[in-house]
């Protein structure tokens, strides 16, 4: 493969986002098909927008969100507790947990009034970082999917992409004051499915190629100030959920004997009148000298909008 050179640097509902810009593209998707690879030349399903807002989305006042963690529902008062409880009471309930009573009477469409007034909340790395909502009200179908019967923190993944909004007042949610995105999308797995979907080369076994794979997936979602809300962790993250040929190009690599020394996302020098980054990864020999026995490859992500996309795939270059 050819070099390529790189030289770039609780009131009703307890969460309003009425204010944000909307538009009639929302979807939601329980995912069993997040990795679907993309082409260099992929389709951008990119939002609208409201063209007559003020505040327009992806500016400074609503950036675009693109983030990785597990969503949590939490009741914004007792009154709406003590509410849930009576629901629950109506429901066959008999011999569930705490958690399966939650999602039954949740899933029941008699009780989608509690679901409109409940916190859904999405913690990144185990801290409390948005609260989500969706754009479009009728919406909340897909929250009730985030709630599993048998949840496990250490392998429920959420992916929530959407619009930052502002600061969530106190009464919204029991006195949790961080930012509100209301969502156009959100996918739900656990990460053993995602790095299942994921294409193994054919010589590599399974024990040798998921340990790999769920190395660089923790990598991406464990970088530091990881919320999803800047371009360089949006096109992060949108790699790590929907681009396999990052997970093969690392299992290649620690083949050989190669480490994964850094993950480096720079703005692209084709940046114009759209915004690129350019994700690189570094893979250093393991026992030699840093820079004398390194590869690089990189991949372009085009973030101008809410729907991030691949602008170029995967390929060997280095860097000046």
């Amino acid at each position: 493969m050819n070099q390529h050179e790189i030289s770039e640097q609780a009131v009703s509902p307890p969460v309003d986002v009425s204010g944000m810009p909307t538009d009639g593209s929302s979807s939601a998707t329980r995912g069993r098909a997040v990795l679907a690879p993309q082409g260099s030349n992929g389709s951008c399903s990119c939002s609208s927008g409201a063209g007559t807002d003020v505040m327009q989305a992806g500016t400074s006042a609503y950036p675009y969100v693109y983030a990785i963690g597990q969503i949590d529902v939490r009741f914004p008062g007792l009154t709406l507790e003590k509410e849930f409880a009576q629901a629950t009471g109506r429901a066959e309930t008999a011999g569930l947990s705490d958690r399966q009573a939650l999602q039954a009477a949740l899933s029941d469409e008699r009780n989608r009034y509690l679901a409109r007034q409940l916190c859904w909340v999405l913690m990144i790395e185990g801290v409390d970082t948005y609260i989500v909502g969706p754009r479009d009200p009728t919406n909340y179908d897909v929250l009730l999917e985030t709630v599993r019967p048998v949840p496990n923190r250490g392998a429920d993944t959420d992916v929530v992409i959407g619009l930052r909004g502002p600061i969530a007042p106190a009464e919204a949610c029991n006195g949790l004051m961080i930012p509100i995105v209301a969502f156009d999308q959100i996918y739900s797995f656990d990460t053993a499915a995602l790095l299942g979907a994921i294409p193994r080369p054919e010589n590599v076994s399974e024990e040798e190629f998921r340990p790999r794979a769920q190395e660089l997936f923790n990598r991406i979602v464990q970088v530091a100030d990881n919320a999803g809300a800047t371009d360089e962790h949006r096109a992060l993250n949108y790699l790590a959920t929907r681009y396999p040929d990052i997970y093969v190009r690392t299992s290649d690599a620690f083949a050989q004997n190669y480490e994964l020394a850094q993950v480096d996302v720079q703005p692209s020098r084709l940046s114009g009148s759209r915004r690129i980054v350019t994700v690189i990864f570094t893979y250093n020999q393991r026992g030699g000298v840093a820079g004398f026995f390194s590869e690089q490859f990189f991949v372009r992500v085009d973030v101008t909008e809410e729907f991030p996309f691949l602008v170029s795939p995967l390929q060997k270059g280095f860097i000046r």
